[in-house]
């Protein structure tokens, strides 16, 4: 391999993690704080991607669709949280994996019923439709150095609100000790909602930059998920930093294995969480 196709697998590893990063995020975020499994998690991916198509098609502008379509996807995580979520939060997680399941099958069938079942297209933006040349015969589409911008720009953004914020001082105040958080007067069930609803968002965001990529189809939703379970285990429950380094590295080992070893690149993603866990049960970093 040389330096050209080591630099363009290494930006795909790249822009690959960083996406995972920005749906494991707000897996970990709702796992670790709320304490809620959720399985739905990736079809909020895909609920994403469809309103990227449809906004699209309606105003021919990707930017107004993102837009949009991230403050719809917020507002629905806010109702979800308030109409079934919160009701489960002292519960065993076998009842939320049990609930989460069952919105798998009431999403995927609302999905169909508005949208349909067939494969779309989201057209890149005119103004990102070109590429780098990187030598005579390689060239580097901008579109997917724009994606890993947005990525990073919103993990930097999650990062000042978990670290450097009032409202983030008291969301890791109630992931360590949510009675005590209570006792001093904070609303722990209107930071959850803010939470679970920022999860919701920033799956949905991932999926809205990604669907000029990867297109829109039925169960795009499925393969991320367990991605993102990957990421989060290998990161540490709760971890955002984890995740982060996680993600990145999932990115890196299973892009470079579908070019160099593809004959292992379908577990090698699993190697790599088994050997961590093997040093590090509970992961790389700690919540």
């Amino acid at each position: 391999m040389d330096f050209a196709n080591f630099l363009i697998q290494l930006l795909n590893g790249v822009q690959y993690g960083l996406l995972l990063f920005m749906l494991a995020a707000g897996l970990t975020l709702i796992f670790g704080i709320m304490g809620v499994v959720n399985l739905a998690h990736g079809t909020f991916y895909m609920l994403g991607a469809y309103l990227a198509w449809f906004f699209t098609s309606q105003f021919d502008n990707l930017l107004v669709a993102i837009v949009l379509g991230a403050v719809l996807a917020v507002a629905f995580g806010w109702a979800l949280e308030w109409l079934l979520i919160r009701h489960f939060y002292k519960r065993d997680h076998l009842d939320q994996v049990l609930l989460t399941f069952g919105l798998i099958y009431i999403f995927q069938e609302a999905r169909s019923i508005l949208w349909g079942d067939d494969v779309h297209s989201v057209a890149v933006p005119a103004m990102f439709n070109g590429a780098i040349e990187l030598t005579d015969n390689l060239s580097y589409p901008v579109y997917r150095l724009v994606v890993s911008a947005v990525c990073a720009g919103l993990a930097l953004g999650l990062y000042l609100l978990i670290s450097k914020t009032r409202l983030g001082m008291k969301i890791r105040a109630g992931a360590f000790n949510r009675e005590m958080t209570e006792s001093l007067g904070i609303n722990i069930r209107f930071i959850h909602a803010i939470v679970f609803a920022l999860g919701v968002g920033l799956a949905a965001v991932a999926g809205m930059v990604a669907a000029p990529i990867s297109s829109v189809y039925p169960g795009m939703g499925s393969s991320v998920l367990i991605m993102c379970f990957v990421v989060v285990v290998i990161g540490g429950i709760g971890s955002v930093r984890g995740a982060l380094v996680a993600a990145l590295m999932v990115g890196l080992v299973d892009t470079f294995c579908k070019v160099l070893i593809p004959q292992i690149a379908g577990m090698a993603v699993y190697m790599l969480m088994a050997a961590v866990l093997l040093f590090k049960p509970e992961g790389l970093f700690k919540s």
